[in-house]
């Protein structure tokens, strides 16, 4: 089986909970997913159960930690190593206002030796059969010159053998930008990706940032070894019923976005009967049909309804016959029922 990292959706705050994820799966089996971001205090001292709740159906699953203390790191890692997780990724490229006043991030990357104390304790507390320990890193931050501090940094990570380095490239502006701008501002520059690539030719580099369509996914797979797809994995999920035939050579799990909402509907019914409300599934499905006739009221239905109460999945299924009605015409095998 080819590497799950070929292509991975990417870590989000707010957006990749465990509800998204098993959507996700309704539509691709073998992309590498990620949970957010925890931090290694809130796995130390908060409800472990809680904040790693996941399905096994999820797998592989990656678990991003964030936290600056390769102490608490370390335990963190000793805590969660059994649970499942193919891999504990260390965060060192968020640029929010949050992480920064946490001392970890992208604020890390100004600190390498740091960086290095983190992901040793890391190593030694998942052992040889544990998760492997990776890193995500953006080009550089603020004032740096990406060019040269980007290879030293890759080099520190090198030298503690961390095997895997998904790389946003982007620097990252931690004064002045917020975290939206800091994914559209500071420019992209996947040749110096490439550069990496070639000057660490032993090590899996993963790209990240500005992978917008599978044929672009597809295209960067000649420079590096995998790929890393965060919004518009998420506002366009009909994109994910192309990764497992085009990245891992097998058919998709569903053959519409339809039979992938019946494959999510047991898990929500089994949340709802637990006593979630449905709005904390549904919000994960307003970007199923972007400009498809019908959308704008399919999204309405979800908005206006799923927050009640009562709800269960009748409000999909109202949803969904604005769609099913309105795109007769699209010719759309992801639409046909």
């Amino acid at each position: 089986m080819k590497p799950a990292y070929l292509y991975s959706t990417a870590p989000m705050m707010d957006w990749t909970d465990r509800h998204w994820r098993v959507f996700a799966r309704t539509l691709t089996r073998h992309a590498l997913l990620y949970t957010e971001m925890v931090t290694a205090a809130a796995i130390v001292h908060g409800n472990l159960d809680y904040l790693t709740a996941h399905d096994p159906s999820e797998y592989p699953l990656a678990l991003q930690l964030g936290g600056s203390n390769p102490t608490e790191l370390a335990e963190a890692v000793r805590r969660v190593r059994t649970l499942g997780f193919c891999e504990i990724n260390l965060n060192l490229g968020c640029p929010s206002d949050r992480v920064q006043a946490g001392s970890f991030g992208a604020a890390l990357m100004a600190d390498p030796n740091r960086v290095s104390a983190c992901l040793m304790a890391m190593q030694e507390a998942a052992g040889a059969t544990g998760p492997e320990i990776t890193a995500k890193i953006r080009l550089g931050i603020d004032d740096q010159n990406e060019e040269d501090t980007l290879p030293a940094f890759i080099q520190m990570l090198d030298h503690i053998g961390i095997q895997r380095i998904i790389i946003h490239a982007r620097k990252a502006i931690l004064g002045g930008l917020s975290p939206k701008q800091n994914r559209e501002i500071p420019p992209l520059n996947y040749p110096l990706v490439y550069q990496i690539k070639k000057q660490f030719p032993h090590r899996t580099i993963i790209l990240n940032g500005g992978l917008n369509s599978t044929q672009q996914c597809q295209e960067q797979l000649a420079q590096v070894d995998g790929v890393m797809v965060g919004r518009h994995a998420y506002q366009h999920p009909a994109s994910l019923l192309d990764v497992d035939p085009v990245f891992f050579g097998v058919s998709a799990p569903a053959s519409s976005m339809f039979a992938a909402l019946d494959h999510y509907r047991p898990y929500v019914e089994r949340g709802l009967k637990e006593g979630l409300p449905l709005k904390h599934f549904t919000r994960h499905l307003v970007g199923l049909f972007h400009e498809v006739p019908g959308a704008r009221l399919f999204r309405r239905t979800l908005s206006e309804t799923a927050h009640r109460p009562d709800a269960d999945w009748s409000v999909v299924d109202s949803a969904l016959n604005y769609i099913q009605s309105s795109a007769r015409d699209v010719h759309d095998p992801r639409l046909a029922t």
